[in-house]
């Protein structure tokens, strides 16, 4: 995501960033305190921070954004429990300094990070989280996944979410709150539609080429030259110098370039990577039945990550969209003008509203 600045539907997302200032009396809300959101990837993490407007219903239009930091990975399986913690606690004490708040005005945060994958690893985080915080911050730990679909929905759980960045997920939820994932595993257990499993297909397909296994391709020169190497034989060393998932991923442009020149190896690369990005799809919306009896029926599908982007003329999300169209017409593709913090915020608020509604029900 580009541009956090522009319309998604009929909401704004606006960013101010005032440092050293009580909001009280800025008339933005944060007089009220403050929500934080957060978004943990395998690459990065960011943080945002909004106003808390505990009397309104529905969100101001535009929505402000307070204060936004970004640091490094937060996935505790990629760095380890202390060093994902540090980086949480960093991100989330800058962007309250750059929204002129602190520790004690936030009402709740939402976490949504990868490396969720179990109730325990949602457990560990909060306990994190309530060393941090005073006991009365409400708090939310989601998959990554979770978050990013709210960005597309303005913080609505319902319909799937497509990540393709570093690593992939699909991610859904019916209206009755039943939930399912596919694909997610990590690129050891064949996360092949991510960018990581793209570049690493290419890497192979170089390798085989040079020593006689495979058919040639434009993928050696491209990748060699991107990487400033002479010698198939020398990708060996690079590859296992520093085998980070993101750093491997990082070569995806270069296997989009082939594919655009017509070189066979690398569209096929990228065909099997859209016929797996768009199976996961498939797989959460039969698990969760949303497309209806008939199999017709609407429900976004929200799209995020680098590999899906639209700026190429082999383009790699518009695929995707046809395949699972092609089974699930009425599958409406959502190209979030927020970013997933934002979209974890917003996850925050409406838990938060629906939890003032049922206390006030009971």
């Amino acid at each position: 995501m580009n541009n956090y600045g522009e319309s998604n539907g009929d909401l704004n997302v606006h960013e101010k960033q005032v440092e050293g200032r009580d909001h009280g009396e800025n008339g933005d809300g944060s007089g009220n305190g403050v929500i934080l959101g957060i978004d943990g990837g395998t690459t990065s993490t960011v943080c945002v921070c909004i106003p808390f407007f505990p009397s309104s219903n529905t969100l101001p239009k535009p929505l402000l954004v307070l204060g936004r930091a970004v640091s490094g990975c937060s996935n505790h399986n990629s760095v380890g429990e202390t060093a994902a913690r540090d980086t949480l606690e960093e991100v989330m004490a800058e962007a309250l300094s750059k929204s002129g708040s602190n520790w004690s005005t936030v009402h709740a945060v939402c976490l949504g990070v990868s490396g969720v994958n179990h109730p325990t690893d949602q457990e560990r985080i909060l306990n994190w989280l309530r060393e941090i915080f005073p006991s009365h911050v409400k708090l939310y730990v989601q998959n990554d996944a979770v978050a990013a679909l709210a960005s597309g929905t303005m913080g609505k759980l319902h319909g799937c979410v497509l990540i393709a960045g570093t690593g992939c997920i699909s991610y859904g939820f019916a209206e009755d709150g039943r939930e399912a994932r596919a694909s997610g595993a990590g690129p050891v257990l064949g996360d092949w539609g991510s960018g990581y499993g793209i570049a690493a297909k290419a890497l192979t397909a170089v390798i085989r080429a040079h020593d006689g296994r495979g058919q040639q391709t434009l993928l050696t020169n491209k990748i060699l030259k991107a990487l400033c190497l002479s010698s198939p034989d020398e990708l060996i060393g690079w590859t296992y110098a520093d085998p980070s998932w993101a750093r491997i991923a990082a070569l995806v442009p270069e296997v989009v370039s082939c594919a655009e020149a017509c070189d066979e190896v690398a569209t096929k690369i990228l065909v099997d990577a859209v016929q797996d990005l768009a199976l996961s799809v498939k797989a959460v919306v039969q698990k969760l039945s949303l497309c209806g009896e008939d199999g017709n029926g609407f429900f976004p599908v929200v799209m995020v990550g680098g590999v899906l982007e639209a700026n190429r003329t082999w383009d790699i999300g518009k695929e995707v969209v046809k395949c699972i169209k092609e089974q699930f017409p009425g599958a409406h593709p959502i190209r979030p003008q927020v970013e997933p913090a934002v979209g974890a915020a917003l996850l925050a608020w409406n838990f938060l509203m629906k939890e003032s509604t049922e206390n006030c029900d009971s």
